[in-house]
């Protein structure tokens, strides 16, 4: 008879399996098989676990935790997985490809890009009774952004547990330079193009993201309080895309205006410049 201990002994082995797998696409460069014929379709558990020892893999060199990222919010996209809620990942300090600097593709697989609200926390969330009204009184400012997101699976070939183990297929975040509270606008009521190298190419509202970013925050909130890893004062929460992400490219320049809160842009670095 298999004890407790052994069936745990034998997840361990398999998020280890997955994790290996990850974070030698992510090193060498070259896509991966998905995670899936290893964690199977639907352990959701299972692929946050494999999540967490990578985590804990770049703590131990170095890494230092800035706040999550939501994923999954659009329902087609959920519909499409097989889900009915968001997944979320871990944002670290060295995500920040903020500034004027052109960002390089070179570190990355098979990136694309994605207009967001971005919340910056003022006070944490670790309250046994969180509401919208909570998260809302939390938020210190919101900012517009653009998700750089990148799959290590090979030709984004993913299901809900290869996405949730691959740290919802986060890569970079370049954050807008307008600090907007909420009581000068309202995140469901965004309106968001974004365009490349000068061409509209994605287009959204703040409904697109849950019915509301503040939903998504709320969502966010109550996950990580139940995991015991609540959200803090001073995190940065991505709050998923607004519209459809776009496949981006070296040279490629990305620029996203979100009503009430202002406009972001990065340009990415051309094959001569990597």
């Amino acid at each position: 008879m298999t004890t407790a201990a052994q069936r745990d002994d034998e997840r361990v082995s398999v998020a280890t399996v997955a994790a290996d797998r990850l974070r030698r696409a992510a090193e060498t460069g070259v896509p991966c098989a998905p995670v899936r014929d290893v964690l199977g379709d639907r352990n959701v558990a299972l692929a946050y676990r494999t999540q967490r020892m990578l985590t804990q893999r770049r703590l131990a060199e170095g890494g230092r935790i800035v706040g999550r990222k939501i994923g999954l919010t659009s329902p087609a996209v959920q519909q499409q997985l097989g889900v009915a809620q968001p997944d979320f990942g871990v944002l670290f300090g060295d995500m920040d490809a903020s500034g004027a600097a052109p960002v390089s593709t070179a570190t990355l697989l098979q990136p694309k890009i994605e207009a967001e609200v971005a919340f910056v926390l003022g006070s944490d969330l670790d309250s046994d009774h969180l509401d919208l009204d909570a998260v809302r009184s939390s938020v210190d400012y919101a900012v517009a952004a653009l998700e750089i997101v990148d799959s290590r699976v090979a030709g984004w070939d993913i299901r809900i547990t290869d996405t949730v183990a691959d740290n919802a297929s986060s890569a970079l975040y370049v954050l807008g330079e307008d600090r907007v509270t909420l009581d000068r606008f309202e995140p469901r009521e965004v309106v968001m193009t974004m365009t490349v190298d000068g061409s509209v190419a994605s287009e959204g509202t703040g409904e697109a993201c849950l019915g509301d970013p503040l939903e998504a925050l709320l969502w966010l909130a109550r996950t990580s309080r139940e995991l015991g890893d609540p959200l803090r004062a001073g995190q940065l929460v991505l709050s998923g895309a607004l519209g459809p992400m776009v496949a981006v490219r070296a040279g490629s320049s990305v620029r996203a205006e979100v009503s009430g809160i202002g406009s972001v842009s990065v340009t990415f670095a051309g094959e001569d410049e990597q």
